[in-house]
């Protein structure tokens, strides 16, 4: 199953794609960059730069990515059950997250979760671009 996030809202789309990965899908989501986040702005980068603030040393702490695609695996990650073990850690293994259109998913078809007129959102590259 092919995904396209190009304007999908961020919590939608995860939603979806914990159910897909659940069912024993594979799940493959492109142009993860153009994910939208609804919300205010100035709290969504407060939030962002709060977790990437907690970074411990260099052996412990969380670790949060500014990559735009690992952010997306992360919030699936959080709607499987434990992903550490069993059910939970097959159905992450079956993600797989782009942040652009590889060559070979160019012609495929792909399914578009795109959100309907969105007053307030921001995208993830706009969060990561102000946060440098």
């Amino acid at each position: 199953m092919i995904i396209d996030g190009k304007n999908a809202v961020l919590g939608r789309l995860a939603s979806y794609a914990a159910k897909e990965v659940l069912k024993g899908e594979k799940v493959i989501i492109l142009n993860c960059n153009e994910v939208l986040i609804t919300g205010n702005r100035k709290n969504i980068k407060k939030t962002f730069l709060e977790k990437r603030k907690k970074v411990g040393t260099i052996q412990k702490g969380p670790k949060y990515s500014r990559l735009s695609e690992k952010i997306i695996k992360r919030t699936i990650r959080g709607m499987l059950p434990d992903h550490r073990e069993g059910r939970g850690r097959e159905a992450y293994k079956r993600i797989v997250c782009y942040s652009g259109i590889p060559e070979e998913y160019k012609d495929s078809k792909k399914i578009s979760l795109e959100a309907e007129n969105k007053i307030k959102f921001i995208k993830i590259e706009e969060i990561f671009k102000w946060l440098k």
